[in-house]
């Protein structure tokens, strides 16, 4: 038994990555991190250096969108955890951020600021820290990201650290530190310290506790520097460990009769005052609050605008002048990133109340809104709800996004020109091409919504809402779009933070709006299902868009079979045309506009195909299935007697549907009964 027990352990043993271990371990002389900084100046750099750098370590991706250029942060979509953590739909604000970070890094001002995350509740604002925070504590852990701190050794003889015979630094200073700030600018200069790109400069002052066992050393060697640092200090690796409370911390405001400012700076250990005679001796003091703990790496502060007025006057030396008051000593510089983040309301009370003006002068804010494209949204919920959490329930096409459709609407402004409605409003910014429409008409419209995206449908409301209908009875293990809007409507009436009656009833009638597009997407689908011959398609695209480069240049067409000259095929072009409800009158100007749209795709470099414009494929599915669906009764899909080949021809159409759109049994036979239903009313045009 004991060997097996052996076996098992060593097996376990085996996993372990001794060289990781050793290296994220790594102890040595100051001589030695000299060498060390000489190799590799970056590890001296500061904490918005670090974080700053640590966040392109991830890459970034520029790309175009409405005529602007942006710039994407991949490390913001969390590949540290498998996209667990993923933002989606915020790379304008999330650049602000990163823009805020990379100036800080630079020296030109930032650093001396609270970056404050601004936005409503579920926007994103605790997930960005968090991956911050956890981003910078992995970026310890490798080379690139490596950063050292000293301790105090072979102290037991002196007496400076009581029993012990070591001390290490309680706020986890840069070891350059310990060089006099009189000549420490000359020492790094004189010993080739950096590089053109990487410059080394360390700032500021011991802590009190190191700055005391230094001074007495000194003392004891006649102020012999070299031996002080030979005979007392090791440098270390310091590696970032929120859970451990090293060069990361979190401050959440609590109930103001429970909390002091010591909580920020540190408190006197009153056990060690005995030991070392005073309470103003700095050995007795413990330097555990959340800015001495967070010094090298990153603060955060939940609720920033709720703290105590106490502690206002702790954050303000904090940000401007990089220095904290613990108590009974001097100021003590501090190096982290401070970032908080609050909710609108709380930053209305801030606006209002000028005896925060000092804050606010001290504060970047960058907002963070709701999403306002439905595909970014989807993804939100597809995290959540995707298969692998499902335990084997079904989520039926389209279900995820009808319901980031409405949480969009409820976030959109009403257009103020152009004769738009919300819904086609909501099309353009996810990217979807509407006639007469342009990418100046898209910036046009979000430069007049000053608050879109601040106000509307929390993403939590939706998920839970989601989660509703997952737990009920589903039709055989599955939901689909009309139990989710059932449930988001329902749930409306007890929305906690929906007081606005007339507001509860706009958001009521989006769900009608909503309704009525599902309705649209799954005609279409099963539309196409019947008619799903992709060559069909092309071949019947690239007939059409011949005869319209034809028509618009007023030359003729070869015929493909006779291979004689003709006028272009106006009936051809008109069946499709008046299937998308374009006019004669509007023929000329829908043609020219398809042209157009080609020829833009040609100068981005990009090819043409029938489906990247959406009002063109939808006519040409349409033309195609009309032209297919004389072979099936549609009226038989809501008959109860149904002949052999009818089923045949309905079994493949369901097919289609489980195969090619993701629908399972019962969710296809559902759609198509729906639709059907809707064929006999007679919406679709004859």
């Amino acid at each position: 038994m004991a060997l097996m027990e052996d076996s098992l352990v060593s097996r376990i043993a085996s996993l372990q990555d001794y060289a990781t271990y050793r290296d994220l371990n790594w102890e040595g002389s100051f001589e030695e991190y000299l060498r060390v900084v000489r190799e590799r100046p970056q590890v001296t750099r500061n904490a918005f250096q670090r974080l700053y750098d640590m966040i392109v370590s991830y890459g970034e991706e520029e790309y175009i969108d409405n005529k602007k250029r942006l710039v994407r942060y991949p490390f913001f979509s969390d590949p540290i955890d498998g996209g667990k953590d993923g933002v989606f739909g915020l790379d304008i604000p999330l650049m602000r951020l990163v823009n805020v970070l990379h100036a800080a890094a630079l020296g030109y001002g930032p650093e001396k600021r609270i970056i404050l995350l601004h936005g409503p509740v579920g926007s994103s604002k605790s997930t960005i820290a968090r991956l911050l925070k956890k981003g910078i504590e992995r970026y310890s852990r490798t080379q690139e990201g490596a950063l050292y701190t000293y301790k105090w050794v072979n102290l037991k003889d002196t007496g400076l650290a009581g029993e012990s015979d070591e001390l290490p630094c309680p706020m986890n200073e840069e070891p350059l530190k310990l060089i006099p700030e009189e000549w420490r600018e000359r020492a790094i200069k004189d010993l080739h310290l950096g590089t053109d790109r990487v410059r080394v400069v360390s700032p500021g002052t011991l802590n009190p506790a190191s700055r005391y066992i230094f001074r007495c050393l000194m003392e004891k060697y006649g102020g012999d520097w070299g031996q002080v640092i030979a005979k007392h200090v090791r440098v270390r690796r310091l590696v970032l460990s929120e859970k451990d409370r090293i060069g990361i911390g979190t401050f959440q405001p609590k109930d103001e009769k429970n909390q002091d400012s010591t909580e920020l700076t540190g408190d006197i250990n009153y056990r060690k005052i005995a030991e070392y005679g005073s309470d103003s001796d700095p050995r007795a003091f413990n330097f555990d609050g959340e800015f001495n703990i967070a010094n090298r790496g990153i603060i955060e502060f939940v609720e920033i605008l709720k703290l105590d007025v106490a502690f206002l006057y702790d954050l303000l030396g904090a940000t401007q002048e990089r220095k904290i008051k613990p108590k009974k000593f001097a100021q003590t510089d501090i190096d982290e990133v401070i970032i908080g983040h609050t909710n609108e309301a709380e930053y209305k009370k801030l606006l209002s109340n000028e005896f925060m003006e000092a804050l606010r002068d001290r504060t970047i804010k960058i907002d963070i809104p709701y999403i306002t494209k439905v595909s970014e949204e989807v993804k939100i919920y597809k995290k959540e709800f995707g298969p692998e959490r499902l335990r084997g329930k079904h989520v039926a096409p389209h279900t995820l996004e009808v319901a980031a459709m409405w949480a969009v609407l409820t976030r959109l402004e009403e257009p103020k020109k152009h004769q738009l409605s919300l819904l086609q409003k909501m099309k353009l910014y996810d990217g979807k091409t509407l006639p007469g429409f342009t990418q100046d008409n898209v910036k046009e419209l979000r430069k007049e919504a000053n608050r879109e995206g601040l106000d509307g449908i929390s993403p939590r409301y939706v998920q839970d809402k989601i989660s509703n209908a997952l737990v009920r009875d589903g039709v055989e293990g599955y939901i689909n779009p009309f139990m989710v809007l059932n449930e988001l409507e329902k749930g409306l009436a007890h929305h906690s933070l929906l007081a606005d009656v007339e507001m509860k009833k706009k958001y009521q009638e989006l769900i009608g709006v909503v309704k009525g597009e599902y309705e649209e997407i799954v005609k279409n689908e099963v539309q196409r299902a019947i008619s799903a011959d992709e060559e069909a398609i092309s071949r019947l695209s690239a007939n059409y868009i011949d005869n319209v480069r034809a028509y618009t240049l007023k030359e003729k067409v070869k015929n493909r079979y006779t291979g004689r000259d003709e006028e272009p095929d106006e009936r051809l072009m008109r069946s499709i045309e008046e299937k998308i409800d374009i006019p004669e009158s509007r023929k000329d100007d829908f043609r020219r506009e398809i042209m157009n749209y080609i020829g833009a795709l040609a100068i981005e470099g990009k090819k043409f195909s029938y489906d990247t414009n959406d009002r063109l494929r939808r006519a040409l599915e349409m033309k195609l299935f009309e032209d297919q669906k004389d072979s099936i009764k549609l009226s038989s899909f809501v008959s109860n007697v149904i002949d052999k080949d009818t089923q045949d021809k309905i079994d493949v159409i369901k097919d289609r549907l489980i195969k090619y759109y993701g629908y399972n049994e019962a969710s296809a036979k559902d759609v198509l009964s729906y639709v059907a239903s809707i064929f006999a009313r007679g919406d679709v045009k004859k």
